[in-house]
């Protein structure tokens, strides 16, 4: 049983592309791999007649070659306006809630139970669990009733990957400050970090990243160049999020897509490290 959790230093950073990538690179060596989200929050969801959970989760599956299933992304949000979502739990609608009720009532209780059971379940079924993260682990103020981020990470005995998104800038930055403010038992589960959207002269990072080494004893494990991706957007965060439609002409746009992230990643990034990691 073995698991790899990706966490980002802010939401868009790269998480569920690379979960996309990991999946792919990983089901071609020859594990059995499932991808694990515990809380997701978007409206563009994979459907059923028996249930629904987030499309990233079920392309992440696609990448993965498992079956799609609840387990994959056991609670989902799906945004109402004023704080307020529909909870879905095991891909059934559970309630319409607060905000409030959720973090307060629900995360810590009923919504941990859910996740873990779920986790469990695919780490019983599965060689390769590679969870991902929401948002930033360092939210201060949602930090208490995470369950998406390092609540998961200890559940699952993960070593925790940090991705950040360069092309928005501030990387550097981002990621020490996001090592600075987690606890001290949790940035020991951060063995690495990885750089997504680089655009440029790779040298010109290095004492950058000798900077971060020095300051957080953890090493850059990769830097993805910016690709061209036609990957569905999970959220309408990029403004380019749009409803999908599974039949066979999509499914196989995404196959080519995960194709060429899959090689494009497995280039960049320092895949026997966090093979020795997850060892």
């Amino acid at each position: 049983m073995k698991s790899l959790m990706i966490q980002g230093t802010s939401s868009g950073s790269g998480k569920t592309t690379l979960v996309v990538a990991l999946c792919r690179i990983f089901a071609d060596k020859g594990f059995s791999v499932a991808p694990f989200k515990s809380q997701n929050m978007s409206n563009y969801a994979y459907k059923t007649k028996d249930f629904e959970i987030s499309r990233a989760q079920a392309i992440q599956a696609i990448a993965a070659r498992c079956e799609i299933t609840p387990d994959l992304n056991p609670i989902l949000l799906k945004p109402l306006g004023n704080y307020y979502s529909n909870v879905y739990q095991n891909g059934k609608f559970f309630k319409k809630m607060h905000a409030t009720e959720y973090y307060q009532k629900f995360a810590l209780t009923k919504g941990i139970q859910v996740a873990t059971k779920s986790l469990k379940f695919l780490q019983k079924n599965y060689d390769l669990i590679i969870l991902e993260g929401a948002g930033s682990p360092t939210e201060i103020n949602l930090k208490k009733s995470d369950i998406a981020n390092m609540k998961m990470a200890e559940i699952s005995n993960s070593p925790v990957l940090l991705i950040t998104d360069i092309d928005r800038g501030g990387s550097f930055a981002s990621i020490v400050g996001t090592m600075s403010l987690l606890d001290k038992k949790h940035q020991k589960l951060i063995k690495g970090f990885v750089f997504n959207k680089f655009r440029g002269d790779i040298d010109i990072l290095k004492p950058g990243f000798e900077k971060i080494k020095e300051i957080t004893k953890c090493s850059v494990l990769g830097i993805i160049p910016m690709i061209d991706l036609n990957l569905p957007e999970e959220d309408s965060l990029s403004g380019k999020a749009k409803n999908l439609t599974w039949n066979k002409k999509n499914l196989d746009k995404i196959e080519n897509e995960i194709d060429k992230l899959s090689r494009l990643v497995n280039s960049n990034l320092n895949i026997r490290e966090i093979e020795r990691m997850i060892s």
